[in-house]
């Protein structure tokens, strides 16, 4: 909804792992040069580990991408607590290995067949896993075994492991990885961002998407953010997400603290008001010319009159983001608006947290109206379709059965 309104190519914070959104952080940037030394080497493990989040899956997704090909055979596999012959045979699955029907041991010659393979053609192979917490030690003693197949002194298969923090605790700790432990060449942790890199996290992910500046973000939006996500990426993608919808269905052009502070009380199940604040900016729509003057923080050339509207039914709304506000509807039309106004005393500008109520009021009524509206038009549109595709079934049929005749 919210790529539409702002004019975005694409959504830039999904959950998704998407290498094509990849943000280098300082910990990322560390955890790209222990990856690249590592397929330098050509040979051992190297660990990445990271908080639920941290970008892990996104980091590799980005590496892979950057890989030669026609150089190096690549696999990915995601574990979900897997035994030892599981994973044999979801790792030949990956490489393209057609395992079924056979036993652990015909896997494993199978896997060290398309090793030997694939080093004849000058082609190293990569064996990605991720989640490797879920792995039990007998299935992390089973990818130390297949790191064993070697072709003269070159080993034929490198290994990555990406995990949360509970698999570097494993891996130090348990006494039966210490052979493992000896083939980890590299390893490091993904940390949260810095606070001075949300704000550019934001905005490079938005600008992949085609953002053109709209919306605009105050300063105070980014050190928000950061308090409220800690720096991950994952959280900050979740949060975003939520701000840019208010953001849309707010017809915001410019997004500041008040509607982040309203986005997370609304994620935690707090109440919450949000400010929808007049500025010189964001134009006013008022229905009775005699009482336009009371808002005497707009300038006259801001208001929109109709005189049709009654004197005592007054409606006033702020237009935002320099939309153009469409005229009061006419009484007889089915999205009339009937707002009973406030008085000229709750309008007073001594009084603005009054008039800022009544105002948002009058724009959720007035959204509740078009809301039923377009309910209404849709079930016309959607009966008149049904009408025209029973007449031409009708059509249809009486065709077929004059064939028959003829």
């Amino acid at each position: 909804m919210y790529d539409e309104y702002y004019g975005l190519t694409g959504r830039p914070f999904q959950l998704t792992p998407d290498p094509a959104f990849y943000f280098e952080s300082g910990t990322h940037r560390k955890a790209l040069s222990y990856l690249g030394y590592g397929l330098a080497q050509g040979e051992g493990f190297i660990i990445i580990t990271g908080d639920v989040g941290a970008g892990k899956s996104t980091l590799v997704s980005h590496l892979m991408q950057s890989i030669d090909r026609a150089r190096m055979s690549a696999a990915t596999i995601v574990t979900s607590q897997l035994d030892a012959h599981d994973l044999v045979k979801m790792a030949a699955e990956s490489f393209g290995i057609d395992t079924r029907g056979l036993d652990k041991a015909a896997s494993l010659r199978s896997i060290e067949n398309f090793l030997h393979a694939e080093a004849r053609t000058g082609r190293r192979c990569l064996l990605v896993v991720d989640e490797a917490q879920n792995l039990s030690i007998e299935a992390v003693e089973e990818l130390r075994m297949l790191s064993n197949f070697q072709l003269g002194s070159t080993s034929l298969l490198q290994i990555f492991l990406l995990g949360q923090p509970e698999f570097r605790d494993l891996v130090r700790d348990a006494p039966e990885l210490e052979q493992l432990r000896q083939r980890v060449i590299a390893t490091h942790h993904l940390d949260p961002m810095d606070e001075s890199e949300v704000e550019h996290y934001v905005k490079h992910r938005l600008s992949r998407a085609g953002w053109q500046g709209n919306p605009g973000f105050a300063p105070d939006v980014f050190p928000m953010l950061f308090t409220e996500t800690g720096g991950v990426p994952r959280k900050l993608n979740t949060l975003m997400n939520r701000v840019m919808l208010m953001g849309a269905v707010e017809l915001l052009s410019f997004i500041d603290s008040s509607t982040v502070s309203a986005v997370v009380a609304d994620m935690t199940g707090q109440p919450f008001a949000y400010d929808a604040q007049l500025s010189e900016e964001a134009p006013v729509v008022v229905a009775d010319r005699r009482h336009a003057d009371i808002l005497n923080e707009v300038r006259p050339e801001d208001f929109i009159i109709d005189d049709s509207v009654p004197d005592d039914h007054m409606l006033v709304l702020p237009t935002h983001n320099d939309v153009i506000p469409e005229q009061v509807p006419q009484a007889q039309e089915s999205t009339q608006v009937n707002v009973e106004a406030a008085t000229l005393a709750d309008l007073h500008p001594q009084d603005s947290q009054n008039r800022e109520i009544d105002i948002l009021r009058a724009r959720l009524d007035l959204l509740e109206k078009r809301v039923l509206q377009q309910d209404d038009d849709l079930r016309r549109v959607l009966a008149t379709m049904i009408e025209w595709m029973n007449k031409e079934g009708s059509v249809e049929a009486r065709f077929q059965q004059d064939n028959r005749a003829a």
